[in-house]
């Protein structure tokens, strides 16, 4: 039996060896993005595999091939979980971790203890733990990693670093301001807890700008930088929500259903959110807005389809004029994601704009570029020309190689496109450590 995860925001499937039409393995729980990385125990007929719920700590279940009932066993900070020599090993707060697991009654006994310290994640959306270990005791790890966290540079065209903002810290989800003047970013507070800060760019300065116990991730502002729209698992799944930027009275719900999702961008022009719905495959849907709040009346409440299809479509961004939305899809069948814009609202053609897949576009301020991260981290910048009724691509440019220091959106543009806001790995760990490995790991555990 092969056990594997078909797609972003999926459960898991099962299909025999030989061959087969797949089944369901696994049911998404309320709230849960996908599920991943699974990982046979011994007796072949159970697996372990992890759950995510869009940025917030990872759940360990054990489950079984032939049902989808299931157990969770512990949370962890990374989508990494391996089973050796009668443990789970797993990652918390860069500390790589064993407990001991009994396979017959499916439980964690004792407590869990370090056998690795700083271990290095790999910065992607969701954190990967560099370790690995084999069933006769040989573990393998690259540590380094910054007690800190990650800090936000400031990068030049050339990948100069020309400054920082802040002290370093469990940064994601970078949004500048469309002024340039401030930034909102998502801070991890604690294991599955994280606030959005915002950081005054001149003087360096953060303030807090939320407060509840849940986590808040993906701060998007207003085109006129009055207000900004998050997402919050408080509920259950990542809602939305908004709150006026000078912190003062309370969130406003903006769109609160059983969906998971997490807005990308608002429109120049303060009607439209463009938002990702993590449903059984990502799209995208536009949420009417009306002066800084959802447009009123239950009509007007209601989410447009914007993109929907088999594929994965995500991460949409405005151009500067509204007329243009840049994204990410796989719906060349194969390979990774491309960068793609459509018109707004639509229909009309489609655009390739990326070369050998990319992430994350940004448009500069005043639509002549699109910048995107390249599958290796490069950052690339693409001449366009949105202005007649036909959209052109020129020369795509690679400026430099990005060390991505944390997950979510790694980088914005200023609005001159001379400088990036990058959350990068600290200087300590710029430069490539060495892969540790350790025979017969469990060694330690006669030393305890």
């Amino acid at each position: 039996m092969i056990v594997f995860n078909p797609g972003i925001a999926s459960p898991l499937q099962k299909v025999s060896a030989g061959g087969g039409v797949p089944s369901v393995a696994t049911e998404l729980g309320q709230g849960e993005g996908d599920h991943r990385q699974p990982f046979f125990l011994p007796d072949s007929g159970r697996f372990l595999y992890l759950a995510t719920a869009a940025g917030d700590a990872t759940s360990v279940y054990v489950a079984s091939v032939d049902s989808t009932e299931r157990k969770l066993l512990v949370t962890v900070d990374s989508s990494e979980v391996v089973y050796s020599q009668s443990h789970l090993l797993f990652v918390r707060e860069t500390t790589l971790m064993a407990q001991a697991f009994d396979t017959q009654r499916l439980e964690l006994t004792g407590e869990p203890f370090p056998i690795a310290e700083q271990i290095q994640m790999n910065g992607g959306g969701t954190p990967y733990a560099i370790f690995s270990a084999s069933a006769n005791g040989t573990l393998a790890y690259q540590a380094g990693a910054s007690a800190g966290g990650s800090q936000l540079v400031w990068l030049d065209r050339t990948g100069k670093r020309t400054g920082t903002l802040g002290d370093p810290a469990g940064y994601r989800d970078i949004q500048l301001a469309p002024d340039g003047k401030r930034v909102a970013v998502a801070i991890a507070a604690s294991v599955g807890s994280s606030d959005i800060w915002l950081y005054d760019v001149a003087r360096g300065l953060r303030a807090r700008f939320t407060f509840d116990a849940a986590s808040e991730f993906t701060p998007v502002w207003s085109p006129d930088g009055a207000s900004v729209v998050f997402r919050s698992n408080r509920k259950g799944p990542n809602n939305l929500y908004r709150r006026v930027a000078s912190g003062a009275g309370s969130d406003d719900v903006v769109l609160e259903d059983s969906s998971q999702k997490f807005p990308t961008s608002w429109s120049p022009d303060g009607r439209s959110l463009l938002y990702t719905n993590t449903g059984s495959s990502n799209d995208l849907f536009v949420l009417p807005m009306a002066n800084d709040r959802p447009a009123t009346g239950s009509e007007g409440r209601k989410p447009i389809p914007f993109l929907q299809t088999p594929f994965n479509e995500g991460n949409g961004q405005f151009s500067p004029d509204g007329r243009w939305v840049a994204y990410r899809s796989n719906d060349s069948g194969a390979g990774p994601f491309e960068i793609y814009v459509v018109p707004f609202p639509g229909p009309g053609g489609k655009w390739l704009v990326s070369t050998a897949g990319g992430d994350f576009p940004r448009w500069r301020r005043d639509g002549t570029e699109i910048f995107y991260l390249a599958t290796d981290s490069t950052l690339m910048a693409a001449s366009v020309n949105g202005k007649g009724s036909s959209f052109e691509v020129g020369a795509v440019t690679a400026l430099f190689q990005m060390r991505r220091g944390g997950p979510g959106w790694p980088y914005d543009v200023s609005p001159d496109g001379r400088r990036f806001l990058v959350n990068a790995l600290p200087e300590q760990q710029d430069t490539s450590t060495p892969i540790t490995v350790v025979m017969n790991w469990q060694a330690a555990l006669s030393r305890r």
